[in-house]
């Protein structure tokens, strides 16, 4: 399991290096700190992401401890993989750069939100789940479904942050989606509208729980704080 998550922050971290880059979002802080390629330079950024992406993967192949099954394993780097790439993040990414000065829908924000930001929560959970023993296919669907919920309302509370955040809580400049022209939620629906997403989502992944009786289970903690998150 400490495998497994450090894994998922390693990929996490990879992608934060790269998504600060200039030919991504150009960013210059990240937690409150000069973001790696204005701390370093470009090259060190790039080969820094690129060896925290694949040490997740070989993290995930070699550790000694548990799952010590082997099809367990093989499992867990594909849930993995697939987030990472162009059916997950990566692939948010893209949509996320198309749509830079344009605009967008609901639904098409929410599928970039959800491939960009929510594939990588929603893999996180089902990572774990595979890992533990005896969960049956009906547990592992309201888990998934957990994870999209979850992930979704997270990255719509980063929308709201972007607004009325403070950089000395959030670790960087609010306004930089908007300076960026990039479709953010608050942008489409307005904020009253922003904030009743992130809690019916929260509604949504909390039944999830609770069909299983993990109403009061550290699931449950994390989709509570989404509500109130301000970092």
């Amino acid at each position: 399991m400490d495998a497994a998550a450090c894994a998922v922050e390693l990929i996490h971290c990879y992608s934060l290096v790269h998504d600060d880059l200039p030919a991504m979002d150009d960013d210059d802080l990240r937690r409150g700190r000069p973001t790696c390629h204005k701390q370093f330079d470009e090259a060190t950024a790039i080969l820094a992401g690129d060896s925290l992406q694949v040490l997740a993967f070989h993290l995930l192949a070699s550790h000694p401890g548990p799952p010590s099954d082997a099809t367990i394993r093989v499992r867990i780097i594909d849930i993995l993989a697939v987030a990472s790439g162009t059916a997950g993040m990566a692939g948010g990414q893209a949509l996320d750069l198309a749509a830079e000065g344009g605009s967008l829908d609901v639904a098409d924000l929410e599928r970039l939100h959800t491939l960009k930001t929510g594939a990588l929560i929603r893999a996180s959970v089902l990572m774990a789940a595979h890992c533990s023993p005896g969960l049956g296919a009906d547990q592992l669907e309201a888990l998934s479904i957990f994870g999209d919920r979850v992930g979704l309302a997270f990255q719509v509370q980063d929308d709201i942050l972007d607004v009325e955040g403070d950089v000395q809580v959030i670790g960087k400049p609010p306004g930089s989606d908007q300076a960026r022209g990039m479709p953010t939620y608050p942008a489409i629906t307005g904020m009253e509208a922003a904030r009743a997403r992130v809690r019916q989502l929260h509604d949504e992944a909390s039944r999830q729980l609770a069909m299983h009786g993990w109403q009061d289970s550290p699931l449950a903690d994390l989709s509570h704080w989404l509500l109130a998150r301000n970092r």
